[in-house]
This record gives structure tokens, sequence and C-alpha cells, in this order.
């Protein structure tokens, strides 16, 4: 398999209550796998663990190019914001 894009892991990758897939880079954060937002996340809008048929969609829209049983290959998304030390 030739992959290209960043592999993430694949249980970090998940659907929210309203449909959202989402990147959740820890801190109460995850990033919206469509338009690249940050928003803050709760338990409490976890839906389920993103399914093949919704990876499937993701590659389609040209967001994930490859997956496994284990990692995601992320297109490129951008990157979180940082604070800037003054």
């Amino acid at each position: 398999m030739s992959t290209s894009g960043t592999p993430i892991n694949r249980e970090w990758i998940y659907m929210l209550q309203d449909g959202t897939p989402v990147i959740d880079w820890g801190d109460g954060r995850v990033q919206d796998m469509y338009s690249g937002e940050f928003m803050p996340f709760e338990e409490r809008d976890y839906s389920h663990g993103i399914t093949d048929a919704e990876l499937d969609m993701l590659k389609n829209a040209g967001r994930v190019s490859e997956y496994d049983t284990k990692n995601v290959w992320v297109s490129a998304l951008p990157e979180p914001p940082r604070d800037m030390i003054d």
C-alpha cells in the first residue's frame, strides 16, 4: 500500500453527535476533518468510532488518502493554533 499524508491512530478519529468527523488532539480539543476548524470537545459530544464507510466518504472528499484497521492517513489539515511567546 502506497500512502501519503500523516498517519494518525484510528482510535483518535471519531464522529460527533452532529455527524462531524473529527480528530481528537487531546486537551479537550478536536479538529473537524472537513473544515479544519478546531473546536472544544466534551464527552457528551461523542457518537461513535469512525466506520469504514465514513472513512470512504472522507477519502472521496480528499481528506483521507488511505486507512487500515490501525491508522488513517490524513491529508494536510491546518495546524492547531499556538500561543505566541512575547
